[in-house]
């Protein structure tokens, strides 16, 4: 009886992660340039003495969709998205270089150029401040340029030019803040082929439809597992009964 109970406990515990990973890629269905995570089980055998015919099912090592969302004009010059592969390197909440896809840019009160959420968007040689009340003008390949506001051409200045990287994707890993970065800890080097469409967001490549199908096929597993519980709770009870008969 204890086979099936390894089986069955570790299979329910395995899906609740599962469903908390899809309900995690649900509540992200609206956020720009979200990459959906991925999840599969896989069974491994019990190491150990008396345990040879026993086996448990594991999560496999999470992976990341990496798909493109669909690109959605906006029209606003702060927008950007990345066109094909590539990464928009922003400062992580640990200080260190990471990279998003999230293009929705904004200035803060100092004129620093930052991501919707409030990472600061890295350039060639550091974050990239401008000066506030001018008129922003990002470039296809991340150039950002500043104009005073009434004035033409001539009074461009260039403020820096935004980091865009492309890195092996088998060589990111998602942080807990959301961001990625490469698992060897060193930032990636710049790469001149990645290039942004400007006034235009990167939608989540969030399938709703699919999840909510997946959260519904994950109940129905979770209950099967919680049913051969069940079942063998029951087989030992009657088990008893006959051995003290």
């Amino acid at each position: 009886m204890d086979r099936v109970i390894y089986v069955a406990m570790t299979g329910a515990r395995e899906i609740t992660q599962q469903q908390a990973v899809v309900s995690h890629n649900l509540s992200n269905v609206s956020t720009t340039g979200f990459k959906s995570e991925m999840n599969v089980f896989r069974a491994l055998p019990v190491v150990g003495d008396g345990a040879k015919t026993r086996a448990f099912v594991l999560e496999t090592t999470p992976t990341n969709d990496y798909s493109s969302g669909v690109l959605q004009a906006t029209g606003r010059n702060l927008d950007v998205a990345v066109n094909g592969q590539g990464w928009i390197a922003v400062q992580g909440t640990d200080g260190q270089e990471a990279y998003t896809r999230m293009g929705d840019l904004q200035t803060s009160s100092d004129g620093v150029l930052q991501t919707g959420t409030g990472h600061t968007v890295m350039g060639d040689g550091g974050p990239i401040s401008v000066v506030p009340g001018q008129q922003i003008l990002i470039a296809k390949d991340g150039t950002v340029s500043t104009t005073p506001i009434g004035q033409g051409q001539n009074a461009v200045t260039i403020a820096g030019r935004i980091k865009l990287v492309n890195p092996p994707e088998s060589d990111l890993v998602r942080g807990d803040d959301g961001l990625f970065r490469l698992s060897s800890g060193q930032p990636a080097p710049a790469d001149a082929n990645v290039n942004l469409a400007v006034g235009t967001l990167e939608s989540s490549n969030v399938n709703p439809t699919d999840a909510l199908v997946k959260m519904i096929s994950l109940g129905r597993q979770f209950d099967l597992q919680m049913r051969v519980l069940t079942a063998a709770n029951d087989n030992d009870k009657d088990a008893n009964k006959i051995i003290t008969a």
